[in-house]
């Protein structure tokens, strides 16, 4: 990652938040169509883990809604219309999430085969109109985005929205969260976010609750390591 505050934005990250949702979407589906049902340990831990994707996706949407979009704006009107687009599509999402929230909640109260095709339903639904908008984003918005904004500008608005408002705790979930799977570009980028000794700090403290929440909620046998390089 560049440290040149004037350097135009690496938004890398962005498509890395879009892949660990892709992926976890993905893992529920898998889990929720296997031969044998979740049992009830591991259905209430898929809806638990549901639900917070749900409100981290909200949260995600919200920060580029009150603070991405309109600086974007603000520096290049001529992307108005792409915009508009984004702002759109997530008018059209949130629905989608709320109905999903919804299904996971059932689903963790009851184990029947209805609530369980209930949120599988609500799944295909949230994805139907999900990912256009991330590829979208990822391959028109952000190319503008990194244009339009400088590396400081960047980190600040990530600063306000995504990391401020947000517990040591929490991020140190949502940096085991990001790095499952990841590549090694990837995991650099990720991991450059953070300073040396906080960074080490996160990265062992956090490693066997991640594990742990992720054995329950996928099964022992799904890899969530770092991919090799």
């Amino acid at each position: 990652m560049s440290t040149d505050t004037h350097a135009p934005a690496d938004t890398a990250m962005m498509g890395i938040v879009h892949s660990a949702l892709r992926r976890d979407l993905t893992r529920t589906a898998t889990a929720l169509t296997a031969q044998h049902p979740p049992p009830d340990a591991q259905r209430v831990a898929l809806a638990a883990h549901l639900g917070w994707m749900m409100d981290f996706l909200h949260r995600h949407h919200e920060g580029e809604d009150i603070g991405l979009w309109p600086l974007v704006r603000s520096l290049d009107p001529s992307a108005g219309d792409l915009l508009d687009q984004m702002e759109n599509d997530h008018a059209q999402i949130a629905p989608q999430i709320a109905e999903l929230t919804t299904a996971a909640g059932g689903y963790s109260d009851s184990g029947s085969a209805a609530a369980r095709d209930g949120v599988l339903a609500a799944l295909t639904s949230l994805r139907a109109v999900l990912d256009p908008h991330l590829r979208h984003e990822e391959t028109e918005m952000m190319p503008i985005v990194s244009k339009a904004l400088t590396h400081a500008q960047w980190a600040d608005f990530n600063q306000e929205h995504y990391i401020k408002p947000k517990s040591k705790s929490e991020l140190g979930g949502e940096g085991h969260w990001l790095i499952d799977r990841i590549d090694p570009a990837g995991y650099q980028v990720v991991v450059g976010q953070v300073p040396p000794i906080p960074r080490f700090v996160l990265l062992h403290a956090f490693a066997g609750r991640y594990a742990r929440a992720c054995a329950a909620r996928w099964g022992p046998t799904v890899s969530i390591k770092p991919l090799p390089a």
